[in-house]
């Protein structure tokens, strides 16, 4: 593959990480002006119209009714995953907690995905999948005591829960995805699709309001980068690359970035323990890659 093909790799990857970074400061802002279903409903109507325009532009429109029609039932599974329950208690646990707190307890998906697939493919769950858990979840009590051990009994841990039950349903999501035979572009286009309506008889039934300008405007930002643009640039990246690992190790600067933008567009002051957990939590994951790499068959090591 050429130095072109590979440049174009990084520059796609870049602007994935970017958008990916300023999710957490996105949500928080457009949480302190919409509710949870506000900001949903204006999101995944305008993921849904995002989706679908790329793939009327990339001509698979006849692909996506076929894909509907021979898996509607995967279909319908994988949109109430994802966005249904994914953003709604993602956004409840934002809405619950500082930023810098719920975006690192955010990127542990990738440990529970590693345990799910073990329990529910049947795929082989080393010991040091169990280790790199327990290490980054150390790091997540760090993030949340912020070095006070007393802090544990005043922490929201609704918010906390709630943050980590997000992971748990997003890692579902993707142990699903393993058996998605679906073209990627296609099945997240199909998946909003069908949540979309689902998501406005919600916001209809329970809330019903229509969020002011600056909700609707984080609506958009939401819909338009986290849910529909981020992928399309990630999926390219991957494309044009001939190194993935390379290319997804990027992802790891992601937090990192994110806790900047918090701190300069929310106020939030970082403090050190925030750091020191989200080190820990990315270097048990970190650890976990590793390993398998290292190991991508044995048994239990």
């Amino acid at each position: 593959m050429s130095d072109l093909s590979q440049a174009r790799a990084y520059g796609f990857a870049l602007i994935t990480l970017l958008m990916w970074s300023t999710v957490a400061t996105a949500f928080k802002l457009t949480l302190a002006h919409a509710s949870v279903l506000q900001t949903l409903m204006v999101a995944s109507l305008v993921s849904s119209l995002t989706l679908l325009m790329m793939v009327v532009v990339t001509g698979r429109t006849g692909l996506l009714f076929k894909s509907c029609m021979a898996h509607w039932r995967f279909t319908l599974l994988a949109g109430m995953l994802n966005p249904v329950f994914y953003y709604l208690v993602l956004f409840e646990a934002y809405d619950r907690l500082p930023a810098q707190l719920a975006q690192p307890i955010n990127i542990t998906w990738t440990i529970v995905l590693s345990l799910m697939a073990g329990w529910f493919l049947k795929q082989p769950i080393r010991r040091f999948d169990y280790g790199a858990a327990g290490f980054s979840y150390l790091g997540v009590l760090v993030i949340v005591s912020q070095g006070n051990i007393s802090a544990l009994a005043t922490a929201n841990w609704i918010g906390v829960s709630l943050a980590i039950c997000s992971t748990v349903i997003w890692a579902g999501y993707w142990t699903l995805n393993i058996r998605d035979t679906r073209d990627p572009l296609i099945g997240m286009s199909l998946n909003f699709l069908i949540a979309a309506p689902v998501v406005m008889l919600l916001w209809w039934f329970f809330d019903g309001a229509i969020p002011p300008v600056e909700g609707l405007l984080g609506g958009l930002y939401i819909g338009l980068f986290e849910m529909s643009l981020a992928f399309f640039c990630w999926s390219l990246a991957l494309k044009s690359t001939n190194n993935a690992a390379t290319i997804s190790n990027l992802v790891f600067l992601s937090p990192f970035l994110s806790l900047q933008f918090i701190q300069w567009f929310l106020g939030e002051s970082i403090h050190a323990t925030t750091y020191g957990g989200l080190v820990m939590i990315i270097a048990g994951i970190g650890f976990q890659q590793l390993m398998h790499r290292r190991h991508p068959s044995s048994g239990a090591t």
